[in-house]
């Protein structure tokens, strides 16, 4: 079998399908480097081509790997029907490129099935319009009119920002530690009132 794998003839499969084990194999154990990158390749970018073939739907790592594993294998499987009827291999320049070109449509086939059972991809991007009507606390400084200070705001995904705060009402003053509700934005910076607790007495334990 080994005998088989390293022949020059297969030689093109036969590293198509170790690349695709250690890619899996990096994958699985983790190097710190980033390989679930989609390639920033979305179906529209190349029309109904790259719509076929599975990109946009799964990540290119995966449709890649799909690949190798396709084409390792068809071409492995041809040259051994090959050998078994004619008794000899066929010419790689003539296996790689049929072995590649049946290997796109099973690719593109599985990158549907593929992306039917993944759980898809969702981002708790927002935008920061959307941190207004949110309580906010002062973490760093005192903010005053003309003289913000830095404060922490979660957004309705649990995501905490850190942002800049102004008191909207002139003469109010925020200390550090004060929660204060956001009521507007301005650029980059938020105008807040006070929550109107924070100067209250607090009960002792």
């Amino acid at each position: 079998m080994l005998e088989f794998l390293g022949l020059p003839q297969n030689i093109a499969f036969t590293a198509a399908l170790v690349l695709m084990l250690l890619i899996g194999l990096v994958q699985l154990i983790g190097f710190g480097v980033d390989l679930d990158a989609d390639g920033d390749l979305h179906a529209d970018t190349g029309g109904d081509l790259l719509s076929w073939l599975g990109v946009g739907r799964v990540p290119l790592l995966m449709l890649l790997v799909v690949f190798l594993g396709l084409f390792g294998s068809i071409g492995l499987l041809a040259e051994q029907i090959a050998l078994d009827w004619t008794g000899q291999l066929l010419s790689g320049w003539i296996a790689a490129p049929a072995a590649g070109l049946a290997a796109l449509p099973l690719t593109g086939a599985a990158a549907r099935v593929l992306a039917r059972v993944m759980p898809q991809d969702h981002t708790t991007a927002i935008e920061l319009e959307e941190l207004v009507g949110r309580f906010a606390r002062i973490v760093i400084g005192r903010a005053a009119p003309g003289a913000p200070a830095r404060a922490r705001v979660e957004d309705r995904h649990g995501q905490l920002h850190y942002v800049m705060v102004e008191p909207d009402n002139p003469g109010q003053i925020f200390e550090e530690g004060e929660q204060v509700l956001l009521v507007r934005r301005q650029q980059d910076l938020f105008r807040a009132i006070s929550r109107g607790d924070h100067k209250l007495p607090q009960l002792g334990a």
